[in-house]
């Protein structure tokens, strides 16, 4: 027994000493350039119906190339003001600036979504819905978004809503979400997006490897990002959890990749791929198929 742990941790790049190098840096995708427009952030909140009495700040970005006449394409991330930020791990914003200048993603608008919270009744404060939003293994999540979130901001920007246009992602119990949302409707969404993903029994995520072993392929494609240094509690093994995740979608022939580093529970080595992973994702997307219906379905849902 005691060699088998040796070889598990050997294998899982595990350091003597429990310590992650994580020394992952920005490359030049992720940082302004002169020359290149910049896209707006439009701050907002929503009250939901689908998470009842529960309030969430939200952003959406738009790109300087956005036209308003073709369709755009939608990137949805949990966790969203921390994506959003130009100063934290992701950069997001600026990332796609600069992709979508080079061309090298679609024009897209961004939504940027943090969890709800429940108001204190004396109006301090509230109690995070978290966990039960994102951690939960069931269409709730995607049900939000398509019911409330995508009709709300598709009144104001021409949304593409087939699949194809579409991804979601998000960090840690937000990168289990962004997959249960594709999984359950991979009709609203066909890209996945999860650093560090929470695929542990937090509320039960740990069965999707099992589940994706059983369950004829979806129309998705997922980049999972984590690292040997990851967490390790009593909700479970968070670099096992990944792998496992890795070796299902692997032996059911999915469109994946695993991006397994030696960071801990943390944004930096995913932020530092953010450029690849979006380029990936969004390599060789359909063109809408015409911009009147997908203007009329988008406004109607």
């Amino acid at each position: 027994m005691r060699g088998f742990l040796l070889a598990l941790g050997l294998g899982l790049g595990l350091t003597a000493g429990g310590q992650a190098a994580d020394d992952y840096k920005f490359g030049p995708d992720s940082i302004r350039h002169e020359g290149v427009p910049v896209g707006k952030v439009i701050k907002d909140t929503w009250t939901s119906k689908v998470f009842p009495d529960t309030v969430r700040n939200y952003s959406v970005y738009v790109p300087a190339q956005y036209d308003g006449k073709t369709p755009a394409c939608v990137m949805i991330f949990q966790d969203g003001s921390g994506y959003a930020s130009e100063t934290q791990a992701f950069r997001a914003t600026i990332v796609m600036d600069n992709l979508i200048h080079q061309k090298a993603i679609p024009v897209m608008i961004g939504i940027f979504i943090d969890p709800g919270t429940v108001p204190n009744p004396d109006g301090k404060g509230g109690r995070s819905n978290r966990s039960f939003e994102y951690d939960t293994p069931s269409p709730q999540y995607a049900t939000f978004l398509e019911k409330e979130i995508l009709p709300q901001v598709a009144k104001s920007y021409n949304l593409r809503t087939d699949a194809a246009g579409r991804g979601i992602g998000g960090i840690s119990s937000g990168g289990i979400c962004a997959f249960a949302a594709a999984w359950e409707r991979p009709d609203l969404f066909s890209k996945v997006l999860s650093h560090v993903g929470s695929f542990t029994n937090i509320r039960g995520g740990d069965v999707y490897p099992g589940i994706i072993r059983k369950t004829e392929r979806k129309p998705i494609k997922v980049w999972l990002q984590d690292g040997s240094n990851d967490l390790d509690n009593l909700h479970g093994h968070w670099p096992l959890a990944n792998l496992q995740m890795a070796a299902a979608l692997k032996f059911m022939k999915y469109d994946y990749r695993f991006e397994f580093g030696d960071g801990p529970h943390g944004g930096r080595h995913g932020g530092a791929e953010m450029p690849a992973s979006l380029k990936w994702l969004w390599q060789d997307t359909p063109p809408a198929l015409t911009t009147a219906t997908t203007a009329t379905t988008g406004s109607q849902k």
